[in-house]
């Protein structure tokens, strides 16, 4: 991919496909923490999903919070500010184990939405072990959306419910459309039901659809699932181990492809705040 020119003291970016930047460590001696924070803000916001690749990376947790911290406010979750993301040897939800991640939006069930995720891949799983991560950026699907689609869509209010064994549950009711709490643009906000073909997928959430008969149910699923999974909206990020992959929440849903179970699948996520922090109306 050509190129892009350096933005405000970043490396030089290549475009991501379908959507994104690519930012490669010009030398093996940068160090992610050697980056300019507002030209990477600025960057994600642009681009919705920043991958940083080649660049040395906090080893331990708390550099990595330290280091979101230069960014703004950490969402603080009840395990403290990092995730790690691999799978439990006696896992209780799905995001412990390795069944697939349906696509979603960070913070649905909580007080607070975060603007910015911050993954760093510890250890990649290897290349025929599956456990890609996926993004689809909603902004650009909506635009690309027949009138049609668009009035029924903006008439559906779907209402999530799941246990909470972990570290998130409860209950969200969201519209399908919503506005970007930063720039207003209409963005999508769904959680998908679990894939039929996993009867062993772990806390599956609930669903019930208003503005739509139960009878359309079944075509407004399809419809949602053929626009979101289409290629020119997802992105399928293969993880390479030291990658850290920046993404705007408000705009993006993501997900995650099954993996081989005990495969070396380990991630780390933070959660940034916007400026000023967004409540999340779907649990007003």
């Amino acid at each position: 991919m050509p190129a892009t020119p350096a933005l405000d003291g970043l490396p030089a970016a290549a475009p991501a496909e379908p959507f994104g930047l690519r930012i490669d460590a010009p030398s093996g001696d940068d160090r992610l923490t050697g980056l300019p924070v507002p030209a990477l803000r600025e960057a994600v916001r642009a681009h919705r999903l920043v991958l940083l690749r080649g660049f040395h990376a906090p080893d331990e947790p708390e550099e990595l919070a330290r280091w979101c911290r230069t960014w703004g406010e950490v969402m603080t979750w009840p395990f403290g500010d990092v995730l790690e993301l691999r799978e439990a040897e006696e896992p209780t939800d799905h995001i412990f184990d390795s069944s697939s991640v349906p696509l979603h939006w960070d913070g649905m069930y909580k007080p607070l939405i975060p603007e910015l995720q911050v993954f760093h891949c510890v250890r990649a799983p290897g290349g025929s072990d599956g456990g890609r991560t996926v993004f689809c950026d909603t902004v650009s699907l909506l635009e690309h959306c027949p009138p049609e689609v668009l009035a029924l869509w903006r008439r559906v209010t779907v209402t999530y419910r799941i246990r909470s064994v972990v570290h998130y549950g409860g209950r969200a009711s969201s519209p399908l459309i919503v506005p970007h709490p930063r720039s207003g643009v209409p963005t999508l906000r769904f959680n998908e039901p679990p894939p039929q073909d996993e009867p062993d997928f772990l806390n599956r959430p609930a669903h019930a659809f208003d503005g739509v008969g139960d009878e359309d149910v079944p075509a407004l699923l399809a419809g949602l699932r053929d626009t979101l999974h289409d290629p020119r909206f997802l992105l399928a990020h293969t993880w390479h181990s030291g990658d850290v992959l920046i993404a705007d929440n408000y705009a993006l849903l993501h997900g995650r492809e099954r993996f081989t179970s005990r495969a070396p699948r380990h991630l780390r996520r933070v959660h940034l705040l916007g400026d000023p922090a967004f409540a999340n109306p779907a649990v007003a």
